[in-house]
């Protein structure tokens, strides 16, 4: 079964809702449950409906390395050893971040993150770039049978196709965000168009942005072109140490994502024609056509007599102005009269 839409818990998922905002705490607390607990805390009070953490069960993830990361200036090995929350840290900041109204997940990086993410009966899963050919991984994700939501950075329509069938297959819902894995992002190397190449290979994906700018401004750009999921880093305070705070956003910011994403996706769809709506307006902005001097019976109207004038409570608006010219009128007209179609004799 192919799903174009999803739920998250309650949270519908899709092209008619609003933008899910996705604060991206990570590893942003650096292994420090009570920084974790506040930003759980900030992200709810900025208006936030989602938090994600990271689930790190290192020995599962990766071996011993001395592999650095570009945007950080010690091994991945020691970051991740020094990052990674327990199981039952876990399990409280999802209480927290329940208990405040908000939806939390997480991404699991290794088969024990994600069953462990499973025991917490999380509502979705999100996979991160690093993982999105990772299709072992993938698989068992998409066989424990919640949403999965696909971040697609360092990787191409071919690569991200195999990721696609093995979520169709377990038929659960997903979204594929576009992402570019630099840490920050130029704005010249975000490439929204990219969203296009995503909907149109994969038409039944939900579509989103996984953004590494230091603004919120691709994200709010992205909703027009189709995204429904929006996420950035968040953080509490820009001070405070770690390798993705240069590219998080604070709660104030993340509030005005909030809002602007939803203001932008009300503001979308329609047709251009007139709304019942917006007749006041009419009333006092259009204009009406009027004599200028007053004309006598059967005298010719003309540019010298008639003219257009506010308001547009006439019967005959401006638009009509020409149609009238040459025309003669039936009795007497006083100036400053708005004209009728019973004033012209051959009507």
């Amino acid at each position: 079964m192919i799903l174009s839409e999803f739920l998250v818990g309650t949270r519908p998922v899709g092209t008619a809702h609003p933008p899910l905002v996705v604060a991206e705490i990570g590893i942003n607390h650096e292994g420090d449950p009570a920084k974790a607990h506040r930003m759980v805390d900030d992200a709810a009070d900025a208006g936030v409906e989602c938090v994600k953490f990271q689930t790190h069960v290192v020995e599962d993830e990766m071996i011993p390395n001395d592999v650095v990361p570009g945007n950080a200036d010690e091994p991945i090995y020691a970051m991740m050893q020094r990052c990674a929350l327990s199981a039952e840290v876990e399990r409280e900041l999802k209480a927290h971040a329940e208990e405040r109204g908000m939806v939390f997940l997480s991404t699991p990086f290794s088969r024990a993150a994600a069953d462990r993410l499973a025991e917490l009966d999380v509502a979705a899963y999100k996979i991160g770039s690093g993982e999105c050919n990772n299709y072992p991984l993938v698989k068992h994700i998409a066989s424990l049978g919640k949403p999965v939501i696909l971040s697609t950075g360092m990787n191409d329509i071919a690569t991200i196709a195999p990721a696609v069938e093995i979520l169709r297959e377990a038929g659960v819902g997903y979204a594929l965000l576009h992402c570019t894995s630099l840490y920050p992002t130029p704005p010249e190397l975000v490439r929204l168009g990219a969203m296009a190449e995503l909907g149109a290979a994969f038409p039944d994906a939900v579509l989103g942005l996984s953004d590494h700018t230091t603004t919120i401004y691709p994200c709010l750009g992205a909703v027009p072109l189709g995204a429904r999921v929006l996420e950035r880093h968040f953080t509490s305070d820009m001070s405070w140490p770690g390798p993705d705070i240069p590219v998080s956003s604070t709660p104030a910011e993340f509030g005005e994502l909030v809002r602007g994403s939803r203001l932008i996706h009300a503001a979308l769809g329609g047709s251009k024609q007139i709304l019942d709506l917006e007749k006041p307006t009419i009333d006092f902005a259009y204009a009406s056509v009027v004599t200028t001097t007053p004309v006598a019976a059967g005298e010719e109207l003309t540019e010298a007599n008639l003219w257009v004038k506010r308001p547009g409570t006439g019967e005959i608006l401006a638009v009509h102005y020409r149609d009238l010219l040459g025309r003669r009128a039936a009795h007497n007209l006083p100036a400053d009269r708005q004209v009728a179609w019973s004033d012209l004799a051959d009507a």
